[in-house]
């Protein structure tokens, strides 16, 4: 049994639910109907930034009628963590961008440092054009500058956030919902 278990299972009573799960449905269905207006005829490779982006990417791309061509990368700076390090790179994407159009889905836009990266390493591989999309987009002034996505499907408080792919060391990414850690 992981040693960190008895923490993680005393955290869930301590949040509040700032998104449930119908307005999350909501908001992956307003961001695959402006992807749809997008790139429903660019032939786009869908990358999913692992594993945050895991459950965002399935319930985007669910959404949406048009063929795209799906890969993964992991890049990632917290590691179980619940703070960011060094960004390290466990896989590249495996199909080729050059020429392509390419969107990036990832979970949030927090300081913007792991997806500035990735924007950066991707933009190298010569694609026609690179569109992000983020189910959460944090408000505060710690934003790397000059980074937006595309495609935000909710702007919330600068919180600590749960559920929807966004993980409390590793645990509760599963959560149909997003809740936030009480501050009390």
């Amino acid at each position: 049994m992981n040693d960190f278990l008895p923490r993680a299972q005393e955290i869930l009573p301590r949040t509040e639910v700032l998104l449930n799960e119908v307005e999350v449905e909501r908001c992956y269905d307003r961001m695959a109907a402006q992807i749809s207006a997008d790139l429903a005829d660019r032939d786009p490779v869908i990358l999913c930034v692992m594993l945050g982006a895991l459950h965002v990417t399935a319930e985007l791309t669910k959404r949406l009628s048009f063929p795209f061509e799906l890969d993964y990368l992991h890049a990632t700076r917290y590691q179980g963590e619940t703070r960011g390090g060094d960004l390290v790179w466990k896989v590249s994407p495996s199909l080729s961008l050059q020429d392509r159009h390419v969107l990036v889905i990832d979970d949030i836009l927090d300081e913007g440092h792991t997806l500035a990266s990735i924007e950066r390493c991707l933009l190298s591989q010569g694609p026609v054009d690179l569109k992000t999309a983020v189910l959460v987009e944090k408000q505060h002034a710690r934003r790397e500058a000059g980074l937006e996505a595309d495609y935000v499907g909710v702007r919330l408080p600068d919180r600590y956030l749960i559920g929807c792919g966004m993980d409390y060391r590793n645990y509760y990414r599963q959560l149909p919902y997003i809740a936030a850690l009480r501050t009390d």
